[in-house]
């Protein structure tokens, strides 16, 4: 967890006051706030909550061993953790209490003196969005950060993600963190969870962007309808001051019409799902060119004002995200000429996207792409730009995420074939489902699409990527859909290293072809 090098101490008791707590015991300094036992620096308070299974606050003995200075929790939590030594504030809720004690000890409260946050919600699309957002910051001098599923990026320093959108505890320590770098300005993937499992209380972003809303996280909603209604808040004057919304998908004229904010629309009209609608956005996104290292676009909107460049990253979508990006700096402030220069100067958008379309191949043999994309939707856009890009045959590679969204599984499959020539199937996050079942399911979908499509079931993926680059020749192209940057896969709770990448790099070299001596994670860093 990123926090502030140097934190400015606060008084317990003046935190039991801010809560309406009780404070029972001492009055002691308090430097941060967290719900980790273990992932905890000396002077914290450790936060308890009733899980499903056990009370968080059965762990403060061991927070105590580990440095923390109190405890914030329940009447419950409080009688658990009385025998830690520690100074307890009770409150009714600590899940509800948890955003206000964060942004409290950590003065990052709305009103307090924090960067420009700049919010991306939406099913796909968010993470490219924010990753191109902090590179595009940086290309006109602003000191950027960034939180995002990938990496948390504060002032050219990157850790590994964990949760899409962190924990109140994580992004109020590391909105101070941001803050104590000099960063300006900071992008942030918000999803519906952020606001549903109370995240961001109490955030209110600058700007709040909406990229679409397709079939995903019906294991954590009820249906479309409880999905939508969990993000419709982001565009409440409770949480932004400003929208850019994207009429890509139906549901971009919903927010329009829902929001309580000063909206700015974007669409790309030939990837849209009304044209009619989307033509009428106020800023429109041209496709000018794809190529495999890149999409080329002009982006036009109010007063005349007509741009052109390229984003490093294949498809149409991208180029959408990237669209979206240069308005909302707009929205922010940044002026129009001051983009439009550092664009021109750099040739396009400089910026790093981890695992989305990621080409992993070399110069000859079959392209392999690496990508994060894990619903129908993805699969459509994803597999649409590749095809646009390549003379060969396309080759999809994907498997499904176990323990989530079971109902959207026969529709990935529906998408693989219909944008694909063929299609391996294989195993991606198992979890604790059987893996054999869930590759049934994705093998019996892809039949009901297209019986006699070609279709491979290969396990585990170390053979399948295997088994793909064997099938492919030159100029074929293997897009590999799921893993994208995490370097792990999650089998009966053990997380097991694993690297699409790197798996694809040997495969490729294995085939005969050659290959980068390494896939590094991040081309515009420095090794």
């Amino acid at each position: 967890m990123l926090r502030p090098r140097r934190p400015e101490s606060r008084r317990l008791a003046d935190l039991a006051t801010h809560l309406g707590g009780e404070l029972r015991g001492v009055d002691v300094a308090v430097n941060g706030v967290t719900l980790s036992s273990t992932d905890l620096v000396p002077g914290e308070v450790f936060v308890g909550i009733r899980g499903a299974h056990r009370h968080g606050a059965e762990f403060a003995p061991g927070a105590a061993a580990n440095g923390a200075v109190a405890v914030l929790t329940d009447a419950e939590g409080a009688e658990i953790a009385a025998d830690s030594g520690l100074p307890i504030i009770v409150v009714a809720d600590p899940r509800l209490a948890l955003p206000a004690a964060a942004a409290w000890v950590n003065r990052t409260r709305a009103e307090d003196d924090i960067p420009l946050l700049l919010g991306t919600t939406g099913t796909n699309g968010k993470t490219s969005a924010t990753h191109l957002l902090e590179g595009l910051l940086t290309q006109i001098g602003v000191t950027a950060g960034a939180s995002t599923s990938a990496e948390r990026v504060v002032a050219g320093e990157r850790v590994v993600a964990g949760l899409t959108s962190p924990e109140a505890t994580e992004f109020h320590a590391q909105l101070a963190r941001m803050r104590e770098a000099g960063v300006e300005a900071v992008g942030i993937e918000v999803s519906a969870q952020a606001v549903t499992r109370h995240r961001v209380d109490g955030v209110v972003f600058d700007v709040m962007a909406f990229t679409n809303l397709s079939h995903d996280h019906l294991d954590d909603y009820a249906d479309m309808e409880e999905y939508y209604a969990a993000k419709a808040p982001l565009f409440s004057a409770a949480h932004a001051k400003r929208a850019v919304v994207s009429l890509d998908s139906l549901a971009g004229s919903r927010v329009v019409a829902d929001a309580e904010v000063p909206v700015t629309t974007i669409a790309t009209p030939a990837i849209a799902a009304d044209r009619a609608t989307a033509e009428a956005a106020d800023w429109i996104v041209e496709i000018t060119g794809e190529e495999q290292r890149g999409t080329s676009f002009r982006l036009t909107g109010p007063e005349g004002r007509v741009l052109e460049t390229t984003v490093p990253v294949i498809g149409a979508h991208m180029a959408s995200n990237a669209g979206l990006c240069v308005v909302m700096l707009l929205e922010a402030g940044y002026a129009w000429g001051r983009i439009r220069d550092a664009l021109a100067r750099d040739g396009g958008l400089v910026a790093w996207v981890p695992g989305r379309t990621q080409l992993v191949s070399g110069p000859e043999g079959p392209a392999v792409y690496v990508d994060f994309g894990h619903t129908p939707d993805a699969f459509e856009k994803t597999l649409a730009a590749v095809r646009r890009v390549t003379p060969g045959r396309v080759i999809m590679l994907f498997g499904a995420d176990g323990d989530r969204d079971a109902t959207k599984r026969r529709d990935m499959a529906r998408a693989a074939v219909e944008g694909s020539d063929v299609v391996v199937i294989t195993d991606h996050h198992p979890r604790h489902e059987d893996a054999a079942s869930i590759r049934r399911t994705l093998v019996d979908g892809a039949a009901d699409a297209d019986p006699d499509h070609e279709v491979h079931e290969v396990s585990p993926p170390e053979r399948a990527i295997v088994r793909a680059v064997g099938l492919a020749g030159p100029g074929d192209a293997i897009l590999w859909a799921g893993p994208g940057h995490q370097n792990y896969r999650d089998i009966e709770g053990v997380q097991w290293g694993y690297s699409a990448r790197e798996l694809s790099r040997r495969a490729l070299i294995a085939a005969g072809w050659p290959a980068p001596d390494r896939v590094w994670p991040n081309p515009y860093a420095d090794e």
